[in-house]
């Protein structure tokens, strides 16, 4: 919520209880008056005490702007004292803006008055307090009367730096280089000694998380790291988590010290990073190096973030790179996808449908980090994630078919039904391949129990459902369908609970008849239900006939009649 207006009281006001609002201005503290009062009196004393060092030559005034500003300053120093003319020369709206508002701070040094002050607020270089004085701009203003801030005073030479004109601050100099950026030696140094970065070394720098060596010698890093190269020489390496760790930008901590703000005028800048596994002797791909060209530009002009950088640069690289394989900061070549599978953080499973998806592809492919999947023309397979899981989740709906098919010889109906179900659910990959790989598994083994294919008669048809749903989902899911038995069969399913010792709790659900016959039934039921568990675990031809023996003599005992040959 922004403030209400300051109410103050005006210089000569005879009504010392009347007060007024007015927004932008405020009543100065004791400290704020006098600071004012000090670099006032020594404006007044010595007006040309808030210009650069010049460090340029000057053209004539009719065709330099630099020229011509510091022709008329000499001329409002030497009328400093005059107070008519400086008021007349603080409204002109001719001439050089900067002299305007010079006449109008030499005014305010003259008044003497400093207990009300405009504030100047800015974004970038900050609050300041100042005497407003005249139709000087305020940020000129502000930077006169503010001449001990090395940022501030700048600003008195915006247009200039506009027009093509460079100025270089820092705490103990500040000095005007022409048309041509030349950044003078102290100010680099006062540029990395108060930077967001703390460098350790002298002509070769270095931030913490790197050395000396490494950065003398352009060694590569696994995360990558920054080179800078100053013009005179100076070189700072400084890694990526000391940019990520500081709470200013690193590019406005130096570039703000200049003007035009324009780092990239006067610095060299390269990312010191390849991709694992990329070989040191191959150069990185044109395009990506013009990508990271551009991202490194973007960050010296302040529209990318520090925390940003190193993924931006990486990405650049990356994304260029038009064969093999890409899983986050590593590559593999095209005789690699072994080890790029192995690379992949998964189970085997999860492993296996990955690749039936590689070996199905007829285009590359690029999996951003987010979910999107895009084709690509280069045969180049780019996952910006390295777990599998989430590789799966964005790669199911175009190629789940293609993994029923490869690794569970699934289709039709069948696939369809298990691709939607897991496209709804998304279940964990992991689990659900597993389990889809078990139940297939057991739906196997219960296809060579004998007589799948073919009808059993009552009651053999109903201890045959019994035997393949506690092979299916165990013994304990089949109680509550052996209860269900009518006539025949709930004689059947008195004869399975008491194999598997269930009937405790079960008696009364059966009449007296069907536990009598059901009992007669149990020492052929129980040798039937061994000759299955050892049909599903070994299935031998031996199991197999011994099953065929068990059914046929339940068939015998319990009345069924003569079998169809399975």
């Amino acid at each position: 919520m922004a403030r209400p207006p300051a109410e103050v009281r005006f210089p000569g006001d005879k009504n010392r209880r009347k007060k007024v609002k007015v927004r932008g201005i405020k009543q100065a503290s004791k400290q704020i008056q006098q600071r004012l009062e000090k670099d006032l009196d020594a404006l007044l004393e010595d007006p040309k005490i808030f210009l650069p060092e010049i460090k340029a030559e000057l053209g004539r005034p009719r065709r330099d702007m630099m020229a011509a500003s510091l022709k008329e300053i000499e001329y409002v120093s030497k009328k400093r004292h005059d107070r008519k003319w400086l008021a007349r020369r603080m409204v002109k709206r001719r001439g050089c803006m900067v002299s305007r508002a010079l006449a109008g701070s030499l005014l305010a040094a003259l008044d003497g008055d400093h207990s009300t002050v405009a504030v100047f607020n800015n974004p970038i270089y900050g609050t300041s307090s100042f005497i407003r004085r005249g139709n000087g701009k305020q940020a000129h203003q502000a930077a006169i009367q503010n001449y001990n801030n090395h940022k501030l005073r700048m600003l008195a030479w915006d247009e200039h730096a506009k027009s093509g004109h460079w100025f270089f601050s820092w705490k103990d100099g500040f000095e005007y280089t022409g048309m041509v950026p030349k950044s003078p030696e102290n100010w680099i140094d006062a540029a990395l000694e108060f930077s967001s970065v703390k460098f350790s070394g002298d002509k070769i720098r270095w931030s913490k998380g790197l050395d000396e060596e490494t950065v003398q010698n352009n060694v590569f890093s696994d995360s990558g790291w920054l080179k800078i190269t100053f013009q005179n020489g100076v070189i700072a390496g400084l890694s990526q988590n000391s940019l990520t760790k500081t709470e200013e930008g690193f590019v406005p901590s130096i570039a703000l010290t200049m003007l035009p703000p324009k780092i990239s005028e006067i610095i060299d800048t390269e990312w010191m990073w390849r991709p694992i596994g990329w070989p040191e002797d191959r150069a990185l791909p044109t395009e990506g190096l013009e990508k990271l060209d551009e991202v490194l530009l973007a960050w010296m002009s302040m529209a990318l973030e520090d925390s940003s950088l190193g993924r931006e640069c990486r990405k650049s690289i990356l994304n260029s790179i038009d064969e093999g394989y890409v899983s986050g900061n590593n590559w593999f070549d095209n005789e690699s996808k072994k080890d790029f599978l192995e690379f992949l953080s998964g189970s085997e499973d999860e492993k296996e449908a990955i690749a039936a998806i590689l070996d199905n592809l007829e285009t590359g492919i690029h999996v951003r980090q987010d979910g999107f999947t895009f084709e690509l023309e280069e045969k180049v397979v780019r996952f910006e994630e390295n777990a599998c899981h989430p590789l799966l989740v964005s790669l199911w709906k175009d190629h789940g078919l293609t993994i029923l098919d490869q690794m569970f010889e699934l289709s039709g109906e069948e696939a369809e039904e298990i691709y939607n179900k897991q496209l709804q659910r998304k279940q964990g990959f992991g689990a659900f391949l597993r389990e889809l790989k078990n139940h297939l598994s057991t739906a196997k083994k219960l296809d060579s129990l004998p007589w799948s294919s073919v009808s059993l008669p009552k009651p053999l048809s109903f201890a045959d459902k019994l035997i393949r749903k506690a092979g299916d989902d165990g013994v304990a899911s089949t109680v509550s369908l052996a209860r269900k038995g009518k006539d025949l069969d709930a004689a059947m399913g008195w004869a399975w609970l008491v194999v598997h010792d269930r009937t405790e709790s079960d008696a009364w659900r059966f009449d007296s008849a069907s536990r009598d016959k059901g009992s007669d039934w149990v020492p052929a039921l129980h040798m039937l239900w061994n000759s299955a568990k050892r049909v599903l675990n070994e299935n031998s031809e031996e199991a197999v006939s011994d099953y065929v023996e068990a059914m046929k003599k339940l068939a015998e005992i319990s009345g069924a009649g003569k079998l169809t040959p399975p």
